[in-house]
Formats: C-alpha cells, structure tokens, sequence
C-alpha cells in the first residue's frame, strides 16, 4: 500500500464527522483532485466503498489501519532464540511483526510457535483471537526452517494487509 493511500485512510479511521473534501485534503497535505483519484483507488482496491456522496472505510480497510497501529511498549513483541537468549528484533506492530518474521533466525519462529507465543500476542496483545487460532493450527502442523517461515508469512499476508 502506497503512503499517501494509508494517510487517507489513517484519517478516516480517526475522524468521528462528515468532512468536506477539500477540508480532508488540506488535512492530510494533498490536492483535492488528488484525493478523490486516490479514494477512487482505494474503492477499486477494496479498502473503501462508496455511500451514498461519500466513502466509508471497509473491513480491508480497517484491517489496514490495525495493521500499523503500533502499540504500547509493554506490548511489544520481543524474538528470542531460547529461553534466556533475546536477540535484537521486536515488533509494536504485526507489520513490523511480518517484517522480522521475515529476517528472523528461524530458529526463533520454531521456539515462538511452539512455546504458544505468537497466538498469544495475536490474543492479548492485539485483540485477535481469530488469528491466534490461525496460528495455532500452524503449529499443529510441525512445520520447520523456511517451511515454517513461509506458512507464517503466508497466513499474516492473507489476513492483513502490509
């Protein structure tokens, strides 16, 4: 997703009135010209659906927006190797969590996935118990190495947008 399409979305998720088009653009630093093409984009893309004169944020879009949000500190994700060996990677939100799953050791997936500690993240810490399930029917299946990597990725990838 390009940035200017997620700052209009940002800003839907953010605002709690009707606005004005021109007002909107102002707001986030475009054209208004530039703002309906994008928002017609966004339509196109599944992100926003028109109502009535205006657009709405769809659930793609919203899964967007829940996808960056970062979160507090003490919810952070913190990769281990094993107990006891941090390595420097963490994830505030689950697209940086998609990001270091894709340069973590594999080592580290094989630990999280099987200690429980990805479906509790995705529980607890971001409110997804759907997705949790999700992961805990990877770990049922033993994957290993990039077989599990490329699981992980492929599930987060099918239910968020990056």
């Amino acid at each position: 997703m390009i940035d200017d399409h997620f700052k209009i979305l940002k800003f839907m998720s953010e605002i709690t009135t009707k606005t004005d088009a021109n007002a909107f653009a102002q707001k986030i630093g475009m054209t208004t010209t530039q703002l309906v093409h994008d928002m017609q984009d966004l339509v196109k893309e599944g992100y926003l659906r028109r109502v009535g004169e205006g657009f709405a944020m769809t659930e793609k879009g919203k899964k967007a927006i829940k996808s960056a949000k970062p979160l507090p500190e003490n919810l952070t994700f913190h990769f281990y190797l094993a107990v006891g060996e941090p390595i420097n990677l963490h994830a505030s939100s689950v697209k940086e969590f998609h990001g270091q799953v894709l340069k973590v050791n594999s080592v580290s997936l094989e630990f999280h996935i099987y200690r429980g500690d990805f479906e509790n993240w995705f529980q607890n810490a971001i409110g997804d118990e759907a997705f949790a399930v999700e992961i805990s029917k990877l770990k049922e299946k033993n994957l290993n190495g990039e077989e599990l990597r490329n699981a992980l990725t492929k599930a987060l990838e099918a239910e968020y947008v990056f």
